[in-house]
């Protein structure tokens, strides 16, 4: 099995620089969505306290433990397979996701 560095260097290279502009945009992303989130909790107290609106707290946080607990059972999704599978390019993704994710 022969490896050719120069095609790996490329898979690696594009891969982290792809993943950089994606980690840099999530990050935005992801802070947006986190105001809206926390706008929306507060909008839903502030109509509870005035009896606009009934909000079943347990019910709305047992999709979260739920997730949790799926997560902690340790069981890969299918998609981990598939990662595996494209290492090289994953790989230089991954980097690059995190340096853009560390920038944004």
């Amino acid at each position: 099995m022969e490896i050719d560095f120069t095609q790996l260097g490329i898979e690696a290279g594009s891969g982290g620089i792809i993943g950089g502009i994606i980690g840099f945009a999530a990050k935005k992303i992801a802070k947006i969505l986190a105001v809206i989130v926390g706008l929306e909790l507060a909008l839903f107290k502030f109509l509870e306290s005035r009896g606009i609106l009934t909000v079943d707290w347990e019910k709305l946080t047992a999709g979260v433990v739920e997730s949790t607990q799926e997560a902690a059972a340790g069981t890969p999704p299918s998609w981990v397979q598939t990662v595996l599978s494209t290492l090289s390019i994953s790989g230089g993704f991954a980097a690059g996701f995190f340096l853009g994710f560390k920038k944004g």
